[in-house]
C-alpha cells in the first residue's frame, strides 16, 4: 500500500515542552501543526515549520478549540459563524507563517474535541469543511475514517485523506473509544504496531471487540504527546517499509491516488 504517517506537532507553549518534535520529524511524512489555540505559540509554530521544511515533511494546520488549559480536549459549543471564523483564523495564521518561510500548508486536520464532536455532528462537520474550502479549496482534508467529517469534506468538494489512529481503540461504530474509558489509548509501541498491522490486514477498522469494519484509509496518526510517540512512529515506519509498503507525504499520496 501507499500510506502516509502523520503526527500532531508544535504543541509546546512558551517554556512548557510537549513531545519530541525534532525526532518525530525524522520519522513521519506529514505534520499537523498546532495553531496557538489548543497549544503552540508563534515561535513554536515558526520553529516547527522550519524543522519540517528541513526534514522534507509536509505541514498542515491543526486547528482546535481555544482551550490551552484543557489541551483542546474539552467540548465547547459556539455559533456557526464563530466556529467558521475560529477555523479560518488558525488556518490563516499557520499558512501565512508557512508562506513567509517557503512552506505553505497542504492539509488541514481538526484537533481534539473539535475533531471528535464534528465526527458525530454533521452540521458542525459541514461548517468546518466549508470553512476550509472557502479558505483554500485545494487543501487536503485529513479526516477520520467513517466519520461525518470525512463525508462533509467529500460533499464540500475537498480532497479527503482518510485517517486511522495507531494509538487509539475503536468502538463498534468506528468512532474512537472515549479517553475516559479504560483501553481507549494504547500505551506501548508494540500494541500500536499490532493495531496498525491488524487494520492493514483486515482492510478496515478493527474494533475493541475484534470486529472488522471495512474501509479504505490513507494515513496513520501517532499522537506526538504520547511518551512512546517516537518509538512507536519509528517502529511503525520500519515495519511498514520492511513489508513493502511505500510511505509518502500527503500531497504525494493524494497526487498519486488521483
Amino acid at each position: 500500500m501507499q500510506l502516509n504517517l502523520n503526527a500532531d506537532l508544535g504543541e509546546s507553549f512558551g517554556p512548557w515542552p510537549m513531545g519530541d518534535d525534532k525526532r518525530l520529524l525524522n520519522v513521519v511524512n506529514s505534520a499537523n501543526v498546532a495553531c496557538g489555540f489548543h497549544a503552540g505559540d508563534p515561535l513554536v509554530m515558526s520553529n516547527t515549520i522550519s524543522a519540517s521544511k528541513q526534514a522534507g515533511v509536509s505541514i498542515g494546520a491543526h486547528p482546535g478549540f481555544p482551550d490551552l488549559q484543557g489541551f483542546g480536549r474539552r467540548p465547547m459549543t459556539m455559533p456557526a459563524d464563530e466556529l467558521r471564523a475560529m477555523i479560518q483564523y488558525q488556518l490563516a495564521a499557520l499558512d501565512g507563517m508557512g508562506r513567509s518561510m517557503g512552506l505553505p500548508i497542504s492539509h488541514v486536520k481538526p484537533h481534539g474535541a473539535l475533531n471528535n464532536m464534528a465526527c458525530e455532528d454533521r452540521i458542525m462537520a459541514d461548517v468546518i469543511a466549508l470553512a476550509v474550502r472557502d479558505f483554500d479549496a485545494s487543501l487536503i482534508f485529513l479526516a477520520p475514517v467513517m466519520s461525518q467529517l470525512a463525508i462533509a469534506g467529500t460533499d464540500a468538494g475537498l480532497n479527503v485523506a482518510l485517517e486511522i489512529f495507531a494509538d487509539r481503540a475503536y468502538t463498534a461504530s468506528g468512532s474512537l473509544v472515549s479517553r475516559s474509558k479504560p483501553g481507549a489509548v494504547l500505551y506501548t509501541a508494540d500494541a500500536c504496531i499490532a493495531h496498525v498491522q491488524s487494520m492493514i490486514e483486515a482492510g478496515g477498522i478493527v474494533t475493541e471487540e475484534g470486529a472488522i469494519l471495512p474501509t479504505e484509509f490513507h494515513s496513520i496518526c501517532v499522537h506526538g504527546d504520547n511518551a512512546h510517540a517516537v518509538d512507536t512512529a519509528l517502529k511503525i515506519r520500519t515495519t511498514l517499509l520492511n513489508q513493502g509498503h511505500e510511505l509518502l507525504t500527503l500531497p504525494q499520496l493524494l497526487s498519486t491516488a488521483a
